[in-house]
This record gives C-alpha cells, sequence and structure tokens, in this order.
C-alpha cells in the first residue's frame, strides 16, 4: 500500500479531508437496502455478515452520519444517511413493551429476530448520544427520544446511594451483580453531548457528578492515579472479573490506558462548560499516566492494557486507544499551551498515518499486533463503524478551531 505524506496536521484542511476520506468507506457501501445499514465490513468494504445488527454499532452510526452532516452540509446523503440510522435504532432495536433496546439481533428480509435481548446500561448511554446528535444534526423529533431514553436510565440503572449506574439487566430489567466504568463513562459522555444539544442543566450535573465518582473517589480504591474497569455490587473493586477472558471487547481486564485518555477529554470537555479546579490536573495526570506505563517505546503506540503489577497484559494495540489519545493531546494542547502535548500529538498521527490508515480503501483498521502488523481482514467488525476515528478528529478539529 502506498503511503502518502503526511501532511500538516495542524491544519484543519487535512483533517477534514481523512475524515471525508473515511466516510467514503461506509458511504454507500454500507447502506442495507432492506434497512439500516451492514455491521461487519472487511479491509475491502466487502460485506462478510449481511444479517447480525449490535446495538453499538446501529447507535454509532448514527453519531458517524449526524457529525458529517454538521460538518459536511454539502453532502445531502449525511443527513439522509442519520434519518435512516435513527430509524432502524428506534424501530427495529427498541422494544417498545419494556421500552429497552435489544443488544443484538438477525434482521433478514425486513424482519428481526431478536438474539439477545440483554438490557445495557452501555448500549443506552449510545442510545442517549445517538438522539443527541441527531438533534443537533436537525431532527427535531428526537429530542423527547433523548429525555425518554435518559428517563428510562435513571429509573432502571440510576444508584442513588453510590451516584453511578448499575451496567446490566435482564429482558425484564432484574439487575445483575456487575458493575463497570465503562458504561459510566459513556454516560458521562452521552450526558454532555445532550447538555449541549438540549442545554438542559442535569444533563450536565448528571456528567459531572459520574465524572468525578469514577476518576477521583473509585480512583482512589486503587492508587489514586488511575481508574480500574470492574467492581462488585457494592463498587469495591473486582480485581479477577474476566481475568483470563481477552475476548470480552467491552469488559477487558486491566487498567486500560485508552480510557485513561478517554476520560481525560471527557473531563476537558466538562470543563468548558462547568469550570471546576480539579479537572485539569486530573485528566493531565490520566493522560499522563497512560503514556507512562503503556507506551510501547519499541514500536510505537499504545499497549491495550496492563495489571495491578503494571506489566503489560496486553501487548495487542486497538485503534481507538491510539485515536482517543491523539484527540486528548490536541485538547490538552490548546488548553494548556503545552509543547509537548502537541509533540504527542504529531508523533501520534505520524505513527498511525503509518500503521493505521487504510490509504487505500480509506478507513482505520481495527487491531495490530505489538509489531504492528494486521492480522485479520476484518476491518470493521460489529461496535466499530469508525465512531472513534471520526469522534477524535471532530475534537481534533474544535481544538484547532479554538
Amino acid at each position: 500500500m502506498l503511503i502518502p505524506p503526511l501532511p500538516d496536521l495542524r491544519q484543519r484542511q487535512p483533517i477534514l479531508d481523512h475524515v471525508r476520506h473515511t466516510l467514503d468507506f461506509y458511504h454507500p457501501r454500507a447502506i442495507d437496502p432492506s434497512g439500516g445499514f451492514y455491521h461487519f465490513l472487511r479491509d475491502d468494504g466487502s460485506v462478510f455478515d449481511a444479517h447480525t445488527r449490535h446495538l453499538v454499532s446501529s447507535t454509532r452510526y448514527v453519531f458517524v452520519w449526524a457529525m458529517a452532516a454538521r460538518h459536511f452540509p454539502e453532502q445531502p446523503a449525511y443527513l439522509e444517511h442519520t434519518r435512516r440510522a435513527v430509524a432502524f435504532l428506534r424501530e427495529v432495536h427498541r422494544n417498545p413493551a419494556s421500552g429497552g433496546y435489544a443488544w443484538q439481533l438477525s434482521w433478514r428480509d425486513g424482519q428481526a429476530e431478536i438474539t439477545d435481548d440483554t438490557n445495557h446500561c452501555y448500549g443506552l448511554a449510545f442510545v442517549l448520544l445517538a438522539y443527541a446528535h441527531a438533534l443537533m444534526a436537525g431532527l427535531p423529533q428526537a429530542r423527547a427520544w433523548l429525555d425518554e431514553t435518559f428517563d428510562l436510565m435513571e429509573r432502571r440503572f440510576w444508584l442513588p446511594q453510590q451516584g453511578l449506574y448499575a451496567d446490566e439487566a435482564s429482558a425484564d430489567w432484574t439487575l445483575r451483580d456487575y458493575r463497570g466504568q465503562n458504561a459510566n463513562m459513556h454516560a458521562t459522555e452521552a450526558c454532555l453531548a445532550a447538555f449541549e444539544a438540549t442545554g438542559d442543566a442535569r444533563y450536565l450535573e448528571r456528567a459531572a457528578l459520574v465524572a468525578e465518582n469514577i476518576t477521583v473517589r473509585q480512583a482512589a480504591l486503587t492508587d489514586g492515579l488511575m481508574i480500574w474497569e470492574h467492581y462488585h455490587p457494592d463498587w469495591s473493586v473486582d480485581w479477577d472479573y474476566n481475568r483470563n477472558d481477552m475476548s470480552n471487547i467491552f469488559r477487558p481486564w486491566g487498567y486500560q490506558p485508552g480510557h485513561f485518555t478517554e476520560w481525560a477529554k471527557l473531563l476537558l470537555i466538562l470543563e468548558r462548560h462547568r469550570p471546576m479546579p480539579w479537572l485539569l490536573p486530573r485528566a493531565q495526570a490520566l493522560f499522563e499516566c497512560a503514556f507512562a506505563r503503556a507506551w510501547d517505546h519499541q514500536h510505537q503506540g499504545l499497549y491495550y492494557g496492563f495489571g495491578p503489577d503494571f506489566s503489560i497484559c496486553d501487548d495487542r494495540k486497538y485503534h481507538w486507544v491510539q485515536c482517543e489519545s491523539m484527540a486528548t493531546a490536541a485538547v490538552l494542547a490548546r488548553r494548556t499551551g503545552r509543547q509537548d502535548y502537541w509533540d504527542w500529538y504529531q508523533r501520534l498521527w505520524a505513527y498511525c498515518w503509518q500503521h493505521w490508515i487504510d490509504h487505500r480503501h480509506g478507513a482505520w483498521f481495527r487491531l495490530l499486533t505489538r509489531e504492528n502488523v494486521n492480522t485479520t481482514d476484518q476491518k470493521s467488525p460489529a461496535g466499530k463503524v469508525d465512531y472513534h476515528t471520526t469522534g477524535a478528529c471532530y475534537e481534533i478539529l474544535a481544538a484547532l478551531q479554538a
């Protein structure tokens, strides 16, 4: 694959060009004529599973197309894609009787068969995010659905005593014991987007409360610097959950440096709307801890995870870790004026330009080995759809504009 010269990515136009190149991978080949979008695409864009639909991909498609519609209004297809993605989410995933959303289903000939009816707070957080971005893209009907989703999260998952969300419930809304930070992180992200879409202060208040409880209170249960992923029902640390299972992409064992930098980004977004003295120092500490513990000095890039003893427990490289960290470096650089954050931004871009971006077909590869080798042709299985990569670019654009 011929790799073009690295452009000046401190300028807005090369970022916009890269987003368009990424979107072109999905538009129009990801459209399923029978409804919604295909969720499983190979490196060349061919579909390798035409029927499985996952809630995370369905909601992230709304984000991808809604943000594209706002940034590229000259392309009306993006707004149509937004409407199409919202319709599938609302009419196919949602259960009107329970209010919940199917985690996974099979879609054939315009008919859905639910294959996993578990209710996940993580999934509802992305439903909330989807409706917020649909509203900002110009779909006013999404306002009522946004409020409805938040109220559902409050009723079914909110734990007022701990000031955090539970994680999982059965189809009849019986809560299960697992507690996790990941659902709360994305609930924070969604509440920040809901506040930006509506101006309703309750969303900002909830984002601020959850953010402090995870990044300060829960982090204090380990070493105060880092955030553990998994907890018992009383929110004490569960050191063993998924210790021997590397297959769960939503609940990996170990410290996740990508979540450190993603939280740092969210804390700085929160600071824009509600300045508090602890936000910037906490964001800096999380970012710097991620790079101190997980940067691969030999092959570049951030490892996926490290254990309580700081040894690397998963040396693979994931796309979302690199791009979220790159966006956070830009936001920190703009916020502080520090050159070292710009240096990390440039270093990450150079690394990703070389190894992660498919300059031939478009979009980013999903998973590489420590040595940055792509061992699978599955570019976008369930959950990816380049939500992280395009979202990171939009945060970078906002930082450069500021």
